[in-house]
């Protein structure tokens, strides 16, 4: 099986964020990524708006809907009402909730998700009523009491932070062994019936190295990488790549 790509739009709606101009186009962009081939878009709105706005959401669903309705829309975010009203409003295949603080610059750890289990579970539920597939942010290395207590939420998938293994880009044998670290963590969430994600300063050339480690890997959402990749070889040309880069796998 290859994992799926979604293309986390939030590095573009930065970029536009820097002028008050309309350009880059975040809902262009997302159209040109599923064009190109990417399965879904991902979207991070966070609560000062610094990269996709509020108002951007509903036009990406639409984008979807009307052009790409084989494709999936998955939005992550920390489960305030806020965040929660926004998703149920836009009733995207999948949220991916993380346990950020809003002043974080990006997500940098999971869920300890046996401090947290009765509020995940009762966040889980809202989601999976309205009929949307509900994804945990999980540390690369968790135990397996963490792991467990994730399935007892009754999430549907974890997604794995990539960060610290994406962090050994020039170390050939430390990326063996952060990915060998995700490949243990995947293997216990499928023992307890969860699918895998996973996300975080993952490229092109990390990629195979990782959907190997993880055969039944179900899903990878990139921004940062492929949007830096995009200055080289054009953004329908990245989604390509990457897309090519977990066939390699």
């Amino acid at each position: 099986m290859t994992a799926k790509l979604s293309v986390n739009l939030n590095a573009v709606a930065l970029l536009r964020n820097r002028r008050d101009l309309p350009w880059p186009n975040v809902i262009e962009i997302g159209r040109i990524a599923l064009a190109a081939g990417a399965a879904g878009l991902t979207v991070h709105p966070r609560p000062d708006e610094r990269h996709t706005r509020f108002s951007d959401v509903p036009k990406l669903r639409a984008l979807i809907d009307d052009e790409f309705p084989d494709r999936e829309f998955n939005i992550e975010g920390y489960p305030t009402e806020d965040f929660l009203l926004l998703v149920e409003a836009n009733e995207p295949e999948q949220v991916t909730l993380v346990p950020d603080d809003p002043a974080q610059a990006t997500s940098d750890h999971g869920w300890d998700f046996q401090k947290h289990a009765s509020y995940l579970q009762s966040t889980v539920a809202r989601l999976k009523e309205k009929g949307m597939r509900v994804s945990l942010f999980c540390d690369p290395d968790a135990s397996e009491e963490q792991v467990f207590a994730a399935s007892e939420t009754g999430t549907d998938r974890i997604e794995l932070y990539t960060g610290p293994y994406g962090a050994t880009h020039d170390n050939s044998e430390a990326a063996e062994r952060e990915a060998g670290k995700l490949a243990h963590t995947a293997a216990l969430a499928r023992q307890y019936g969860m699918a895998v994600n996973a996300g975080h300063d993952l490229t092109f050339d990390n990629l195979p190295l990782l959907a190997k480690s993880i055969p039944d890997l179900a899903e990878v959402s990139i921004g940062h990488g492929l949007t830096a990749d995009a200055l080289i070889h054009g953004y329908a040309g990245s989604v390509r790549r990457f897309s090519d880069a977990l066939e390699a796998g």
